[in-house]
């Protein structure tokens, strides 16, 4: 069957095609677009990228040769004053060396809808800001004016880059709903770049080919009497490879509970320099697998070489190590010297910014600067040291190599069939404790020869959170009692990061709030501050309303205030893994002093809930002996890291330990 088109169906398919495609233009915007109340495929979004395209090319000039340049124009709708925020831009550029990379903004517009017209709000130049953040990396920002719930506000922003290696991350994906999504890259025939897709959606491809030239201008002098000059051109035509990618009607990215790093599963697709042959030239590699990206940085002069640098030390650490000849007494002396002296300056990166001798000086420094000049102490002192790359959890996972894969270092001393790993970046640290951010997958170890292996980052060994708590119960369902809390290892870590050095006063409101406003006294806690021991605390406690006493009844959860209320995993499915930080075990050993006249009339069965992989689990135990109960629970995650398929078994064993937790012993007067 053949389709007949009118004349009058053709004018109607091009005035719909235009109008389309208007649409996807800076200045376009629609009343349509401006009375949409809420995104029509996600009504609790607080706004949404009505479409975002993105095109990077190259322009050539005699004077500076190819640089890189990106245009970027995006419409964003805003719904909801939660949604406030992305009327927002700042983009990162690089100003370490010269030339700099160069950001301008332009065409940005806020539009209102005002008594059924279309009200624009330019921006102004108080709406725009730029904000060195070190000696790197600068940022340009801007604030859009006239944001209410139902603006529509789009902008323009260019980047010329001279530094042709990659070019910016394309993300596909967002916070909020994304309806359109478009990257193009045209590339001359002499740069070949790989390209790779992270994320779980990919976008729809096209490729095409176009016809670019470049004209050449030359000027000779001819010697004599009269000097002449004479100019002459050339013409170099040559191929332009053209990658369109697409994607549509993309969900917001809901950041769920326990999730390493969102942008981890973002879709997003980055490019990096693999090779490049000029006209008359011969071909060009670069970095293409881990070993090459690695060589790089270790020979950057902001990297291997500050290893070098020992004379602005070396005084100090003779000293220190006096009398020492045991091994781990040595790293432990060093690693402790570095801490106490060093202040980290919360900058991260690999390469050292003012260098180790300076930083020493001043005592203060960056990721690189502190934990390279630890590597430099410990091979002093005769120890196999070294550094290692990292890429922390908030820059993501290095899925495939390339030179921006890593923004972290930290130290490594290899021996014994083993690798102790060390940070001295926190004052909480110890040997083989890393600060939370750090704990991401794997590392590169680098060795002096340039030569490099992957290490584990993730922990194995379970931190104990280790509770005993002894209380008595009241005839009035008045509670009293003790409480010991032990914390090992990570558990140690995140307890001294979150409360050493805050008020006794305030924490101690803030624990008794949490614990259902019971009070609290003769608190203290010991081994605060000395990191190879666990952190103790105890307390004595006393409270109402933990008991509920209806006629000759008595009822209440033996965990009281320690019962978990409500199931962390309740989404139907997980898109992402569950990321725990590290393995870990809360063990419970709980005493219980019945009243005077009650005994037990129900109590708790003893569980025992496991996984048939033993990844994770939990026991609940109640022993009644007389007038006393002794109840012992332990839950153990014997992983960091919980795949997405093995969810629905986690989601399952939460629910058993929530409703095990919270069922009753009921005691009945005699």
């Amino acid at each position: 069957m053949k389709l007949k088109l009118n004349g009058l169906g053709i004018v109607f398919m091009l005035i719909s095609f235009v109008g389309n495609a208007q649409e996807l233009e800076l200045g376009k915007v629609s009343i349509k677009e401006l009375e949409e109340k809420m995104h029509p495929k996600d009504t609790s979004a607080v706004a949404s990228v009505l479409y975002s395209k993105g095109h990077t090319y190259f322009n050539y000039t005699e004077s500076s040769g190819f640089v890189v340049v990106t245009e970027v124009e995006t419409r964003i709708k805003i719904y909801k004053k939660e949604g406030y925020d992305w009327a927002n831009k700042s983009i990162r550029y690089y100003i370490g060396a010269t030339p700099n990379e160069r950001v301008s903004f332009s065409k940005a517009v806020a539009y209102n809808l005002v008594d059924g017209k279309i009200e624009k709000t330019k921006l102004k130049s108080d709406g725009e800001f730029t904000e060195q953040v070190n000696k790197y990396w600068g940022l340009k920002k801007i604030a859009m004016p006239n944001v209410k719930e139902g603006t529509v506000i789009e902008y323009r922003y260019t980047i010329e880059s001279p530094y042709i290696t990659s070019f910016p991350d394309w993300e596909f994906q967002a916070g909020i709903p994304v309806n359109y999504s478009e990257y193009k890259t045209s590339t001359p025939e002499y740069f070949t770049y790989s390209s790779h897709f992270k994320g779980f959606v990919v976008p729809k491809v096209t490729k095409l080919k176009e016809n670019k030239s470049i004209t050449f201008t030359s000027k000779e002098r001819s010697d004599g009497l009269v000097v002449k000059t004479s100019f002459s051109s050339e013409k170099v035509d040559y191929a332009v490879n053209v990658v369109k990618y697409v994607e549509e009607n993309l969900p917001a990215m809901i950041d769920e509970d326990y999730v390493n790093n969102i942008n981890n599963y973002k879709s997003i697709v980055v490019h990096e320099l693999a090779m490049s042959k000029m006209p008359n030239g011969t071909a060009k590699h670069y970095s293409t697998d881990w070993e090459s990206v690695v060589k790089t940085i270790y020979k950057n002069e902001d990297f291997g070489a500050e290893l070098n640098k020992t004379n602005y030390f070396e005084e100090d650490i003779n000293a220190v190590l006096a009398g020492m000849t045991n091994k781990n007494d040595k790293i432990n002396a060093i690693f402790n010297f570095v801490k106490s002296r060093m202040n980290w300056n919360d900058y991260y990166g690999y390469s050292c910014d003012q260098g180790v001798k300076t930083a020493y000086k001043q005592k203060t420094g960056n990721t690189a600067e502190i934990n390279l000049m630890l590597t430099a102490m410990l091979r002093h002192a005769g120890l196999a040291a070294r550094p290692v790359l990292v890429s922390t959890r908030s820059n993501g996972i290095s899925y495939f190599p390339n030179r921006t894969a890593y923004n972290y270092v930290i130290a490594a001393v290899e021996g014994d069939n083993k690798i102790i790993l060390l940070d001295a970046t926190d004052k909480f640290t110890q040997p083989n404790i890393l600060p939370f951010r750090a704990l991401n997958w794997m590392g590169k170890l680098i060795r002096e020869d340039g030569s490099s292996v992957d290490i584990d980052l993730m922990p194995n060994m379970l931190s104990k959170e280790a509770i005993t708590m002894n209380y008595k119960i009241e005839a009035n369902g008045e509670i009293s009692g003790k409480i010991r809390k032990q914390y090992t290892d990570y558990n140690a870590e995140v307890f001294r990061q979150r409360f050493v050095g805050q008020k006794e006063d305030a924490y101690l409101e803030n624990l008794e709030n949490k614990m259902n406003k019971i009070e609290i006294s003769d608190y203290k806690r010991d081994n605060e501050k000395e990191m190879q021991l666990p952190v103790v605390e105890t307390f004595s406690f006393s409270g109402s309303g933990l008991c509920d006493v209806v006629g000759d009844k008595m009822y209440f959860s033996p965990m009281i205030f320690f019962a978990t209320d409500k199931n962390p995993f309740i989404q139907e499915k997980r898109e992402y893994p569950v990321d725990f930080g590290f393995p870990f075990q809360d063990k419970y050993v709980i005493s219980i002093d019945l009243p005077e006249g009650y005994a037990i009339e129900s109590a708790p069965k003893p569980i025992n809930v496991q996984t048939d992989t033993k990844l994770f689990g939990f026991s609940y135990n109640i022993v009644p002996t007389g007038n006393r109960i002794q109840l012992i629970f332990s839950m153990d995650m014997n992983t960091s890291i919980v795949s997405s398929e093995n969810y629905e078994a986690l989601k399952d064993v939460f629910q058993k330990l929530v409703a095990k937790q919270n069922e009753k012993i009921v005691l009945k007067k005699v």
